[in-house]
């Protein structure tokens, strides 16, 4: 199945669950995540603020802050790529391009990911041998995974079989290492964690 068709219908999937299931699913997400203590550890979060039918990220990333971590969240430029600014409660967020919430905080520069300790990522699937993920299409988050370091843990976000044994890939396609769904967290590489 090609990309684009895969979109579509994971899209389509993901429109069919009812809201409170979704919800029921990002809660479970969330503990699991918190749950871990390499994100317990990290002093720098990257995340993202979820919209539509992604698993939701709101109350991940206040957990996050509330428990001491710096989070940073993307700031979509005009080139497509991803900024980063600091997630200083619910209160500091406004509407940016596409309408998605963005940090009001001082833009850091996309290097900014560089410094997180741990990246969690949006996608439509995720690939389980390879970690290859499917976004939407844009490859801003190609582009900032390409910035993180080798040894940083990087999730992403999943509902229910999301996770595949099989994504197309092109070469600019990014991994991720684990794989984080209302199942549980699945490592996708040989990520020693």
């Amino acid at each position: 199945m090609d990309k684009l068709t895969l979109r579509s219908t994971i899209e389509a999937a993901r429109a069919s669950i009812p809201g409170e299931k979704r919800h029921a699913a990002s809660v479970q997400i969330r503990e699991f995540l918190l749950d871990r203590p390499w994100v317990q550890m990290a002093g720098l979060v990257a995340c993202y603020w979820s919209t539509g039918t992604e698993p939701a990220t709101h109350g991940l990333v206040f957990a996050l802050w509330k428990h001491g971590a710096t989070v940073i969240l993307p700031v979509l430029r005009d080139d497509d790529d991803l900024d980063w600014a600091v997630y200083d409660g619910p209160d500091t967020l406004a509407p940016g391009r596409f309408g998605i919430m963005e940090p009001v905080d001082t833009r850091r520069g996309v290097d900014a990911v560089r410094t997180a300790a741990l990246v969690i990522v949006p996608a439509l699937a995720v690939d389980r041998s390879t970690g290859v993920r499917l976004g939407r299409g844009g490859g801003s988050y190609d582009r900032a995974l390409a910035r993180v370091g080798p040894n940083v843990p990087t999730v992403a976000l999943l509902h229910e079989g999301e996770l595949l044994d099989g994504v197309p890939a092109e070469p600019h396609d990014q991994a991720v290492r684990y794989a984080a769904t209302p199942g549980g967290i699945f490592k996708t590489t040989t990520a020693e964690m």
